[in-house]
């Protein structure tokens, strides 16, 4: 009874933490390891020099919103928000499984103050800032090749921290259902196909009937839609709707790691 009652006192007594301290822990452990952060980052540029710019000397480019938009022009914003999306499920997803089942990070966290939901908001944190970090590099890549048309690009960057956000808590959700390594192939299925087919490459008005709805119901496809019309400066109420449906998805993601995460080191 007297441990029970000095450990509800520790409790009341502790100070708050919001999760910074695992931001600030990753960050120690990354600074000397910085080129593993260029892996998510050169793969969507050099789809954009290939596809985009190579391609698209045969290609003289698609309607979009009632615009004219050239196929680099086009490509480039999906790549952007590609970009986003790998910054953010590397760490969310490898990152977390590693310190999850193997590193045994955070049974050692949750000796201290921190709580399970501080470790995800940490965590989806830490990935949100790798997000970022690739998606200001690639913006930087759009500008200096003349791919930006409109001044809403400048809001093309914080637009990608809305992907981020959602992949970082959709990954660091589903991770918390893994139990080995060849689990990781499932997420492999999931990002290789929305890579591909979520009107990366050509417009979503191409595919037919439920197909489409299906395409459009994809976190991918709605980072694509909010990065491609901000940098074309072609709006509709679709960016509205992106930017709503990231959101969800990211907050929903973070209640259910956090419950997850409660499930299992909690027991």
């Amino acid at each position: 009874m007297a441990l029970v009652t000095a450990a509800a006192a520790r409790a009341v007594a502790a100070p708050r933490t919001t999760g910074w301290e695992i931001v600030r822990r990753n960050f120690t452990v990354y600074k000397s390891s910085w080129l593993v952060f260029l892996t998510g980052f050169v793969e969507p540029v050099l789809y954009l020099f290939s596809i985009g710019i190579g391609v698209g000397q045969m290609i003289d480019g698609f309607e979009f919103n009632g615009r004219f938009v050239s196929y680099a022009a086009f490509v480039a914003p999906a790549m952007l928000a590609a970009s986003a999306m790998n910054g953010a499920i590397l760490d969310s997803t490898f990152g977390i499984f590693f310190k999850l089942r193997y590193d045994k990070v955070y049974e050692g966290v949750l000796a201290t103050p921190m709580r399970t939901i501080d470790i995800a908001r940490g965590e989806l944190a830490w990935s949100l800032m790798r997000s970022a970090v690739y998606a200001a590099g690639f913006v930087a890549v759009m500008a200096a090749m003349g791919l930006v048309s409109s001044w809403w690009a400048v809001l093309a960057w914080p637009a990608t921290w809305l992907i981020g956000f959602a992949f970082a808590g959709m990954g660091m959700a589903l991770t918390t259902f893994m139990k080995s390594w060849q689990d990781f192939e499932y997420i492999q299925l999931g990002i290789v196909p929305m890579f591909l087919f979520s009107a990366t490459f050509f417009p979503v008005t191409a595919y037919p009937g439920v197909l489409r709805w299906v395409v459009e119901a994809t976190p991918l496809y709605r980072g694509v839609t909010l990065t491609r019309e901000l940098a074309t400066g072609a709006l509709s109420a679709d960016s509205l709707v992106s930017v709503a449906y990231l959101l969800t998805v990211g907050l929903l993601g973070l209640a259910l790691a956090s419950r997850r995460l409660d499930k299992l080191l909690l027991v």
